[in-house]
């Protein structure tokens, strides 16, 4: 196979393809890509085994109909490093050598037989059409709920592509939040494809490359689904997982709403997470219908930060906790300058929409909020010195007690003799050498929320252990968070 390459043409589709590729798989060959020479264009092919891709590239010439597998690793660093634009690749019987003006490298391939035959979108059920831009948008935003994660069950991972009506909507969650976007499209098929994360985010990358206005074809079967955006083709390996019934939580109701500012509550929030990032990232917002939105984020060994800011707030008035770093994804993905926020209670799901349009919703459950979390820092000074106060009293209760007790006690002349008090120790431990000895219980290491008198800040009380501190307090926000009602 000899072929000709104009680099910066040919290293668009290259950069493709190579993604797709694999290093790590015990399949060698998969760490190549698949150059075909078919008539007067030169086709890229990729996988592994979860996704792959077949592209056309540019800037390559060839004489005759061949294949090859290009070393992904070598001949990508290779591409990028030479010397001159104009490259030329000469490979036969698995040994090529690259010619870059007067640079020569000789290396070695596979096989063509080696590589897997990939499936193509031919007999595939067709879905819909759909604008890239839209498709992009609703990826970008339907998908933050979801995480990069093996764990199970397998949708915390992946996202619900969902086609019904005329409408498409990307939809995932992690049991605590929720995010659902949707856009128009052309539907042909109604169908809900479970497809992993890491491949929507490569399709978000395949998006962007094109134009926005350019039409993105979805085809899908029993285990596939295609995306074909031009001369690219681009399949993804469905998810065996079933996705949780989420619509009943969606239903329309709400105790109080609050209209915001995005950018100046998203300020507001990166404040507050100085405080409580080390610690359980939770911060209280207190909502004033007809007045404000006061923000209070609370941490031992740092401090308490509170923020107030101007909202349009109606209903009733409430209090919730909520975990700074989830809403603040939320608030970035809205990309509007007014937020909607509806709250259904202080133990109920939170909703962020954009003002005016519903085409894009986030949900938040709220975290547990104690006592302790709501003192703001003047009633916390007030309380310490009731306390301090309190335990003055103690103390000098106790030491009116031994005055009194140093008054009463008897004369010399009544003391206990040495030899009596002797024979009343041997005698014990006779009856504790004949009682058996019981079974040591572990001592209970119970946590509580405390106050410091010196400083005022509320602390997890507990023994002191190597894994105390950060990750105990880490492993506390997480577990405070309530779940979605699936």
């Amino acid at each position: 196979m000899k072929i000709d390459i104009v680099r910066p043409e040919f290293m668009k589709a290259w950069q493709m393809a190579e993604r797709s590729s694999s290093s790590k798989s015990t399949f060698a060959s998969l760490g190549g890509i698949l150059v075909t020479v078919e008539g007067d264009r030169v086709v890229l092919e990729a996988t592994d085994l979860k996704t792959s891709i077949r592209c056309t590239a540019g800037g390559v010439s060839a004489s005759q109909n061949e294949s090859a597998i290009f070393p992904v690793k070598l001949l990508g660093e290779l591409f990028r490093k030479a010397p001159v634009d104009l490259l030329k690749v000469d490979i036969k019987e698995e040994k090529g050598v690259l010619s870059a003006g007067r640079s020569r490298t000789r290396f070695s391939t596979w096989p063509v037989s080696d590589f897997p035959k990939l499936p193509r979108c031919e007999g595939a059920n067709p879905l819909c059409d759909v604008s890239a831009g839209e498709l992009s948008r609703a990826l970008s935003e339907g998908s933050i709920a979801s995480s990069l994660t093996d764990d199970f069950p397998k949708y915390l991972g992946a996202c619900l592509l969902q086609v019904q009506g005329g409408s498409l909507q990307i939809v995932s969650t992690d049991g605590r939040r929720l995010s659902l976007s949707k856009c128009l499209c052309d539907a042909q098929d109604e169908a809900e494809l479970l497809l992993p994360l890491a491949a929507l985010r490569e399709l978000q990358r395949l998006l962007g490359a094109g134009a926005a206005d350019a039409s993105v074809k979805i085809l899908y079967d029993g285990s596939l689904a295609w995306f074909r955006l031009g001369e690219v083709e681009f399949s993804v390996r469905r998810v065996e997982s079933s996705f949780p019934s989420y619509k009943r939580i969606l239903e329309p109701g709400s105790t109080t709403t609050a209209i915001l500012r995005r950018d100046t509550l998203l300020s507001a929030l990166d404040r507050v997470d100085i405080i409580v990032r080390s610690y359980t990232r939770m911060v209280v917002m207190q909502f004033s219908p007809g007045g404000q939105v006061k923000l209070t984020g609370r941490a031992p060994d740092f401090g308490t930060a509170v923020e107030f800011m101007d909202a349009t707030i109606d209903g009733e008035p409430m209090r919730a906790g909520f975990n700074v770093a989830f809403l603040q994804d939320g608030l970035k993905s809205l990309g509007a300058d007014d937020v909607r926020m509806n709250l259904n209670g202080s133990a109920g799901q939170m909703t962020l929409f954009r003002e005016g349009s519903d085409d894009f919703l986030y949900m938040l459950m709220p975290m547990k909020v104690i006592d302790q979390d709501l003192l703001d820092p003047e009633d916390e000074r007030d309380e310490i010195d009731a306390d301090a106060e309190e335990n003055a009293k103690q103390e000098n209760a106790k030491q009116e007690d031994v005055k009194q007790d140093g008054g009463d006690r008897p004369s010399d002349s009544g003391a206990v003799r040495p030899d009596e008090v002797l024979n009343d120790l041997v005698e014990l431990k006779k009856e504790v050498e004949k009682t058996p000895e019981p079974e040591a219980a572990k001592p209970k290491t119970p946590r509580s929320r405390a106050v410091k008198p010196d400083t005022g800040e509320s602390e997890i009380t507990k023994p002191e252990t190597a894994d105390s501190g950060t990750k105990e307090a880490e492993k506390e926000a997480e577990d405070s968070n309530d779940r979605l009602p699936f």
